[in-house]
C-alpha cells in the first residue's frame, strides 16, 4: 500500500508566493474579460471621485468659509455629497460584478476538482486521510473564493487610489507629499516584514489545521468502534493534542497581528505631526502656496494612501496564503491519472470470462513486491477462491482485474484482451465487485438497488431483490423499496446493508463476480440464504472469492492459497486439505475460518 500521510504529519506546503499558480488562474478569468475591463473602468472612477471631495473641502475653508458665501457654501456641500454618493454607487456595482466574476470562477475550480476526483486513482485516496482531502476540496477553495470576491477586487482598488492620490499631492504639493512618503514608506517596509512572520505562521498553522480535520473525520467515521473499544478518552486526548497544536499556532498568528494596529497608529500620528510642523514653517517662511485648506487636503490624502497600502501588506499575506491554497487544489487536479482509457481502447462486449494473469509483478511501494510472476488462467463459469494470510495479495489480485491498480509487470487479461487496454467503462461493466463494507448511498432503497444499472425497471429491482432473499426485510421498512436511507445506510444492520449491495449487483448482472470477503458480516443463517441464491447467480459466471468462511469456498472449484508473493498451493478443498499444507494448517488453526 502507498505510504499514507495520517493526521499527525503536517503536509509539506510551499511557503513562497508561487506566480505559476495565478497565471493557471488566468484561464479560468479569461472568460470575463469584458466584465473585468468593465470593473477596471468603475474602480478608477471610484478612486478618482474620492480625490474630489478633498479639494472641495479646501476650497470651502479658504475662499467660501473666509467671503461668508452662503450659497456657494450650500453648493460645495451638496457638490461633495453627490460626490460621497457617486463614489457609495460606483464602488457597490464594481464590488457586485467582481464578487459575481469571483463565485463563477470559484465554482469552476469547485467543478475540475470534483469531476477530477470522480478520475483519480486509488493509490491517491490510499496514500491521503480523507479529512485532508475534504480540506483541500472545501476549506481551501472557500478561501480562494473569498480572496478572489473580496481581496483581489480591494487590491486593485488600492493600487489604483495609491497611485491617483500620489498625482493629486504632487500637483498641490511636492514638499508635502514627501513628508506623506517619509512617514508611510517606513510604516509599510515594517508592517510587511510583519505580515511576512505572520504568514509563515499562519502556513503552519493551517497544516495543523488539516491534521485536526483528518482525525476529526475520522473519529465520526469510527465512532461506533471507539464507543464498543472504549476509546472515547483516548480520542479525546488525541484531539485534544492536535488541536492544541492548532490553538497554539493560532495564538502566535495572533500576537503577531496584534502588533499590526499600534504600528500604524504610531507612524499616523508622526506623519500628521510631521505634515503639521513642516506646514507651520512654509507659512511662516512666507509660502504662499501652503494654506489651512490644503493642509486639511493633505491630510484627507494621507489617509487615502496610508490605508490602501495597510491594507495591501494584509493582502500580501493573503495571496501568500492563496498561492499556497492553489497550488493544494491543483496538486489535486493536477494529479496523474494513468489508470484511464488508452487511444483505441476496446469495448468488451459478450464476455465469456476468460481470465488470465500472465507473468504479473506488482509492488504498491518501490522496491516492496506484493506479487511476483504470477500465472493464473480461468476459464469461463469458473469459480475460484483466495485465502491466505493478511497482506498476502488477495485484494490486491481482485483489484488488478477490475484496474483499481494496473500491474507494473505482466498483463491481466479478459477473453484474451488486456484488461489496460479495455474501456474502463466496459470491464466495469462486465467485473462486478462486492466489497467487505457496503456502502449504500443516501436515497431510497429501489435507488440504491438500481444504482448500477439505471435503465432497470422496478419489477427488475424488486426481482433481483427476491433472488437474493432481501425482499423479506425490506417490506417490513416503512414505505417498502421507497423507504429512504439515511447516510450509509444508517439505520440497517450490517447484513441487511450487505444484502442490499448483493440485489445491487445481480441487477448490474457482470460477467466476472468479485466477492471480497462480502460475507464476513453477515450472520450463518443469512449466509445460507445467500449461498443458495449465489448457486443460481454465479451459475456459468467466472467467480473470484476472497473470504474467510471455509463455508463459502468449499464449493470453489479451485482454492489458491496466496503467500510468499504468489500462489502457494493450489487445488480443491479436499486436495488441500490431503495435502496438509499451508491450507491445511489454516483450517486447523481457525477451525474452518482464516483470519
Amino acid at each position: 500500500m502507498a505510504k499514507r500521510n495520517t493526521y499527525f504529519q503536517d503536509e509539506i506546503i510551499e511557503k513562497k508566493v508561487d506566480v505559476k499558480q495565478f497565471k493557471r488562474i488566468i484561464r479560468y478569468v479569461v472568460p470575463y474579460k469584458n466584465l473585468i475591463a468593465l470593473v477596471l473602468v468603475l474602480m478608477l472612477a471610484s478612486s478618482v471621485a474620492a480625490m474630489v471631495s478633498p479639494l472641495i473641502l479646501k476650497q470651502i475653508i479658504n475662499v467660501i468659509a473666509p467671503a461668508k458665501e452662503y450659497r456657494a457654501l450650500a453648493f460645495a456641500l451638496a457638490c461633495m455629497g453627490a460626490v460621497l454618493l457617486l463614489e457609495i454607487l460606483v464602488t457597490f456595482f464594481h464590488q457586485r460584478l467582481m464578487g459575481t466574476m469571483g463565485h463563477k470562477v470559484i465554482a469552476k475550480i469547485r467543478e475540475d476538482v470534483f469531476y477530477k476526483l470522480q478520475e483519480l486513482p486509488f493509490d491517491y485516496f490510499d496514500s491521503r486521510p480523507d479529512g485532508k482531502i475534504v480540506v483541500r476540496v472545501t476549506d481551501y477553495v472557500n478561501d480562494l473564493a473569498n480572496f478572489f470576491t473580496n481581496y483581489l477586487l480591494q487590491l486593485f482598488t488600492y493600487l489604483a487610489k495609491i497611485i491617483i492620490v500620489t498625482f493629486f499631492m504632487l500637483g498641490l504639493s511636492p514638499v508635502l507629499t514627501l513628508v506623506v512618503y517619509a512617514a508611510v514608506v517606513p510604516m509599510m517596509a515594517i508592517v510587511i516584514g510583519l505580515r511576512i512572520q505572520v504568514r509563515k505562521l499562519f502556513t503552519v498553522h493551517r497544516a495543523k489545521v488539516s491534521n485536526r480535520s483528518a482525525f476529526l473525520i475520522e473519529s465520526i467515521m469510527g465512532n461506533k468502534i471507539i464507543k464498543n473499544y472504549n476509546r472515547a478518552q483516548g480520542s479525546e486526548e488525541i484531539y485534544a493534542d492536535v488541536h492544541g497544536q492548532s490553538v497554539v499556532q493560532w495564538m502566535r498568528v495572533f500576537r503577531r497581528n496584534e502588533l499590526n494596529t499600534p504600528i500604524v497608529e504610531l507612524f499616523w500620528n508622526l506623519g500628521t505631526l510631521c505634515l503639521y510642523g513642516v506646514s507651520l514653517c512654509l507659512i511662516l517662511n512666507g509660502d504662499a502656496t501652503v494654506d489651512a485648506g490644503l493642509v486639511v487636503a493633505f491630510t484627507s490624502y494621507m489617509t487615502q494612501f496610508s490605508s490602501p497600502l495597510t491594507q495591501i501588506a494584509q493582502i500580501i499575506q493573503q495571496l501568500a496564503q492563496v498561492s499556497s491554497n492553489l497550488e493544494q487544489v491543483f496538486d489535486t487536479i493536477d494529479y496523474p491519472v494513468d489508470i484511464k482509457d488508452r487511444e483505441g481502447s476496446t469495448v468488451l462486449t459478450d464476455v465469456k470470462g476468460f481470465v488470465d494473469f500472465n507473468d504479473v509483478s506488482f509492488s504498491y511501494d518501490e522496491g516492496v513486491p506484493v506479487l511476483e510472476h504470477v500465472n493464473l488462467h480461468v476459464r469461463p463459469g469458473e469459480t475460484v477462491a483466495l485465502v491466505g494470510p493478511t497482506g498476502a495479495g488477495k485484494t490486491t489480485i481482485v483489484n488488478l482485474l477490475t484496474r483499481f491498480y494496473d500491474v507494473k509487470e505482466g498483463s491481466v487479461a479478459i477473453d484474451g484482451t488486456d484488461v489496460r487496454e479495455a474501456t474502463l467503462q466496459s470491464l466495469r461493466r462486465e467485473v462486478g465487485v462486492l466489497m467487505q463494507d457496503p456502502f449504500l448511498f443516501k436515497g431510497t432503497v429501489m435507488e440504491n438497488i438500481r444504482y448500477g444499472r439505471l435503465d432497470a425497471t422496478d419489477e427488475e429491482c424488486v426481482a433481483a431483490a427476491k433472488a437474493i432473499f432481501a425482499d423479506e426485510f425490506i417490506s417490513r421498512l416503512p414505505g417498502g423499496y421507497a423507504h429512504e436511507l439515511d447516510e450509509r445506510g444508517g439505520g440497517l444492520s450490517v447484513g441487511q446493508k450487505q444484502l442490499i449491495s448483493f440485489a445491487r449487483i445481480i441487477l448490474k448482472d457482470p460477467s466476472v463476480v468479485i466477492l471480497d470477503e462480502a460475507t464476513s458480516s453477515i450472520d450463518t443463517e443469512t449466509e445460507t440464504l445467500i449461498q443458495q441464491a449465489l448457486d443460481v447467480i454465479l451459475k456459468d459466471k467466472t467467480a473470484f472469492l476472497v473470504a474467510h468462511r471455509l463455508s463459502t469456498i468449499r464449493g470453489a472449484n479451485r482454492i489458491l492459497y496466496i503467500a510468499n508473493r504468489g500462489i502457494a498451493e493450489e487445488g480443491t478443498h479436499e486436495e488441500l486439505m490431503e495435502k496438509k499444507g499451508l491450507y491445511y494448517k489454516l483450517n486447523c488453526q481457525v477451525g474452518g475460518r482464516q483470519n
